[in-house]
């Protein structure tokens, strides 16, 4: 995909201010860890991070997302009534109807007219819902959109928790598939696209690629917990990060081609956070120098379809993003699927 006319106004965050440490997790795991003799400091050992954060039990994922479309307005100088479309592209949800974006749309005050709808497709929802913005913008049907997500890892991680230490029979081979639960953090984030003026060259988002590999859709499936308190998830991670690299090289190859990059043309990297294994080992696969990356997942964890565009928005704070730089997303989620986009800031 390639695109002409789509200008990225502004990226946007908002964190929760509770943190979480690894080894707090461990500790509530200690009489599983006895039974099962493991050490602590596993969690962080495989994984490589070492915190993240939770929202408060009354904070709904609508809240959090209004938070960064907030602060992805403000930072854009957009007027709310040129937004024509709002989509809200998190795996977590207030409620299953009405939709979620009608909530944010309410609080942020946006125009009647202003189309709104969630979008949902695990890690990769916040990349989707920018392609299917910017799709609307170059068509003429809106002049902007706003993209956000509110993740809340809270009762995944909780009922994980509550489960595996509840289960008289659970082993390491059980317990290993419930491991990628405990990685999960919070956090919400926000994108603002608007149509490119004909002198403007920054900040466009020039395109992408995407390729799916859904043979692969059992390696990681999440759903309500039996109990009907939070969520369960299973995950084969070694399978799922074998079978995501490989998917990731394939996209790559096609996303250098389509937009007429190299890899020496790129001059930094955003990629969706899940662990330190999976980050090094994408930049091997890639060919690709990490020192470009800004890493996050060390201390935020991983937070589904927020973790992509709260990397490119902490980037830009912390001055690791500037005018010019060449910028590759690089997406993958359960399912498998994987997006590519480049940006030219």
């Amino acid at each position: 995909m390639r695109f002409h006319d789509v200008r990225i106004a502004a990226f946007g965050h908002a964190l929760p201010t509770r943190v979480v440490t690894s080894l707090e997790l461990e500790e509530r795991l200690a009489p599983l860890y006895d039974r099962l003799r493991l050490r602590p400091g596993r969690l962080e050992l495989m994984t490589g991070i070492r915190e993240r954060r939770f929202y408060d039990e009354k904070v709904r994922p609508s809240e959090a997302a209004t938070r960064a479309g907030l602060d992805a307005l403000e930072r854009s100088g957009l007027s709310r009534a040129k937004i024509g479309a709002l989509i809200h592209a998190s795996v977590c949800r207030d409620f299953l109807e009405p939709a979620t974006a009608t909530v944010v749309h309410r609080a942020l005050e946006l125009p009647a007219a202003c189309t709104v709808f969630d979008l949902s497709n695990a890690c990769l929802g916040v990349a989707n819902a920018m392609v299917v913005a910017a799709h609307m913008i170059e068509s003429g049907a809106i002049e902007a959109a706003l993209v956000v997500a509110g993740e809340d890892g809270g009762p995944l991680v909780e009922e994980t928790l509550r489960a595996v230490l509840a289960d008289e029979n659970m082993t390491r081979e059980r317990f290993k598939a419930a491991f990628a639960s405990l990685t999960i953090g919070a956090g919400a984030a926000a994108v603002v696209l608007e149509r490119a003026a004909q002198d403007d060259s920054d900040r466009r988002l020039v395109g992408g690629a995407v390729l799916t590999a859904t043979e692969h859709n059992v390696l990681c499936q999440g759903d309500r917990a039996a109990s009907g308190d939070g969520l369960w998830m299973e995950t084969d991670s070694e399978a799922l990060l074998v079978a995501g690299n490989e998917l990731a090289a394939r996209t790559f190859d096609v996303f250098l081609h389509e937009l007429e990059w190299t890899r020496a043309s790129i001059d930094r990297v955003v990629t969706h956070q899940v662990g330190s294994a999976h980050r090094r080992l994408l930049f091997e696969t890639l060919a690709l120098d990490p020192a470009r990356d800004f890493p996050t997942v060390e201390t935020l964890g991983n937070i589904g379809s927020v973790s992509l565009p709260l990397g490119f928005s902490l980037a830009l704070e912390a001055g690791r993003i500037e005018p010019g730089h060449r910028v590759a997303l690089l997406g993958i989620g359960s399912g498998l699927n994987c997006m590519m986009l480049g940006v030219h800031w």
